[in-house]
């Protein structure tokens, strides 16, 4: 059954993330920073970015478009700022240590800026802004992506999902953190819905003909042929303002690929001119900026606190008994997620089993 869901233990799931990519040849660091960034996917109720995700890195490894042992270069550096070449290496611990290096700038001269070239997936942007957040600091995460979002009164897939996140330390439980794509959705939660034998809602994807598309499955083939799009934040035309994420969209591209120097759009989708596969070649961007270089922190968690205080007791739509700001939502997740496991639905319970028996990952039989 499509519904048929079994909750895993966080501390179990993330162990057998950590034994999948090191039997891809991924050292035991990096496999550790990859299986901490899709773990914290899942435990803040992401699961399209979670253990949902493992398939397809192993398959990018076994497509020889994404390299387990690849390490990332410093090409050119600054005081405040460093360009990197991630050499297609793993994404998440190329995120990681970019971010670090960003945090370590900024805590020296108040600002630090990373760009990195080369790169493959990431995980959920969110991931990285937090590690700011936890220093003090304010933090950004860009990327590019394969092309999926359709420009304002286009059908055709131009620009990837592109998301921004931004955390924000604060005198709360849980920093500020908002991490959206710049389409409606994307294809992450498409990739759910089809698991999950889901329609997705109309409005999310437009076909080629500009007739809204609900099957999941027949999405992700549309979205592989070019048949389908993501709709920007907004939607199709510009009534509801869809031109607003078509623009966010193209201003995280110009941030993405811009500053690293690296190929764009329709040069995202990881094809050879013959036809052939090839790695991603994406780009990111990271920022962080030491609070303490402006305001004292403790002022600045206090404001951003008051900030959200004072949205909590904004007069209340009828029938709703709360307000939320972003990453609330997600800290309370992530307690209970904690509490009671990661949910596993019998699809990814499938794929989580043959993972484990095609590279020989023993101990877990008890879970899948």
């Amino acid at each position: 059954m499509a519904d048929e869901v079994i909750r895993v233990p966080v501390d179990v799931l993330e162990r057998f993330m950590v034994a999948v990519f090191e039997a891809q040849g991924v050292s035991h660091e990096d496999s550790v920073i990859c299986a901490d960034v899709l773990i914290a996917a899942d435990l803040r109720g992401i699961e399209s970015h979670g253990i949902g995700r493992l398939k397809y890195y192993y398959d990018r490894i076994q497509a020889g478009i994404q390299f387990p042992s690849a390490k990332m270069e410093i090409v050119k550096e600054s005081e405040t700022t460093a360009l990197i070449d991630a050499h297609h290496g793993m994404g998440h611990p190329t995120a990681y240590r970019a971010m670090a290096l960003a945090i370590e700038k900024a805590r020296a001269y108040g600002i630090g800026g990373v760009a990195v070239r080369n790169a493959t997936h990431f995980g959920i942007a969110g991931y990285y802004p937090l590690m700011a957040a936890d220093a003090g600091m304010v933090g950004l995460a860009f990327t590019n992506a394969r092309p999926s979002i359709a420009p304002t009164f286009s059908t055709e897939p131009m620009l990837g999902t592109n998301p921004i996140a931004f955390a924000a330390p604060s005198d709360l439980a849980f920093p500020f953190c908002f991490d959206g794509a710049t389409s409606i959705s994307q294809r992450g939660k498409v990739e759910v819905a089809e698991r999950a034998e889901k329609p997705v809602p109309a409005g999310w994807v437009v076909g080629a003909d500009g007739q809204p598309m609900t099957n999941a499955a027949e999405i992700l083939v549309a979205l592989e042929k070019d048949l389908g799009a993501l709709l920007p934040l907004g939607g199709a035309g510009e009534e509801l303002a869809g031109y607003k994420g078509y623009g966010l969209a193209t201003m995280v591209e110009i941030l993405s690929a811009g500053l690293s120097g690296g190929p764009f759009m329709k040069d995202l989708l990881g094809y050879a001119e013959d036809g052939s596969r090839r790695p991603h070649m994406l780009g990111h961007f990271f920022l962080a900026i030491d609070v303490g270089h402006f305001v004292p922190l403790l002022l600045f968690k206090r404001i951003v606190g008051d900030m959200v205080r004072t949205l909590w007791a904004a007069r209340k739509e009828p029938g709703q008994e709360r307000i939320y700001v972003a990453g609330e939502k997600e800290y309370e997740k992530t307690a209970e997620i904690r509490e009671r496991g990661v949910p596993i639905n019998a699809s990814l319970r499938s794929t989580i089993q043959t993972l484990r028996d095609t590279l020989g990952v023993r101990g877990y039989e008890e879970w899948f």
